[in-house]
């Protein structure tokens, strides 16, 4: 367990939103993913909206060909969204909510009731070679739904915890830590993020259960004042500070 390298994805949605917001192509997503791969990122994040205000299909395209990078595509369990994934192929799908109206996503999904609707989109992708990851709550009942469902990966969502007031931060974040000891007991590769800052994501990062976090929205509203590659420079520094110290302590 000690000395677990700590992946980072990072996630270049809010890139393509700010080239929405006026049209044309800049700034260019996926030119964000090349400067995210030479700060140090392990992986390129990409949510594929039904209403496509962010990343459009030419972006996810375009990543396909063009980073070396693994690409995680976020998608909403609809037929659409599967045939998208099962013709580019992504190293992995994690399966989030999605509601129209959201402004991101407001919750992790529901798999502990759900298995008969996500049995199918789990079961295409695992057999077309897409690891499968399921976005919950880090929760023990969603951890061993999705195990149920046959996932290789939870991502725990952190919002809650980020957004916590002082006095009930601790509470939050016991729920991630539980969650993702838990996840490795029973045998599932266990990630998390949503919501994540240079502020919050020390503790986070120090979980050895933990594999992989997957930042985005802050490092892109970084990046306006000290440039991309110097936010995700910084927040990698940070995760592996935090995981470095973490090792020593149970090596001690």
């Amino acid at each position: 367990m000690n000395n677990r390298y700590l992946r980072l994805g990072v996630n270049i949605d809010h890139v393509a939103t700010i080239r929405n917001a006026r049209g044309g192509e800049h700034p260019d997503p996926v030119r964000a993913a090349h400067a995210a791969a030479s700060a140090g990122a392990d992986g390129i994040t990409a949510h594929l909206r039904e209403d496509r205000r962010h990343m459009t299909d030419d972006d996810i395209l375009r990543l396909t060909r063009e980073i070396d990078l693994p690409l995680n595509l976020e998608m909403a369990a609809t037929d659409e969204m599967l045939e998208i994934a099962l013709h580019h192929m992504p190293h992995a799908a994690c399966i989030v909510p999605e509601k129209r109206e959201e402004t991101t996503t407001e919750g992790g999904l529901e798999v502990a009731g759900a298995h008969k609707r996500l049995a199918p989109f789990v079961r295409q992708l695992s057999g077309a070679g897409i690891k499968v990851s399921l976005f919950i709550e880090p929760d023990i009942e969603q951890v061993d739904g999705a195990v149920a469902l046959g996932a290789q990966i939870v991502e725990l969502h952190t919002g809650a915890y980020c957004e916590a007031s002082h006095d009930t931060r601790g509470s939050q974040f016991d729920r991630i830590a539980i969650a993702a000891a838990h996840a490795e007991a029973v045998g599932i590769e266990c990630h998390a993020g949503h919501g994540l800052t240079f502020d919050t994501v020390a503790p986070v990062a120090a979980i050895p259960t933990i594999e992989e976090l997957n930042i985005g929205h802050f490092l892109i509203g970084e990046a306006i004042f000290g440039g991309l590659e110097s936010s995700i420079k910084r927040m990698r520094s940070l995760m592996d500070k935090a995981r470095s110290a973490a090792d020593g302590q149970r090596s001690a």
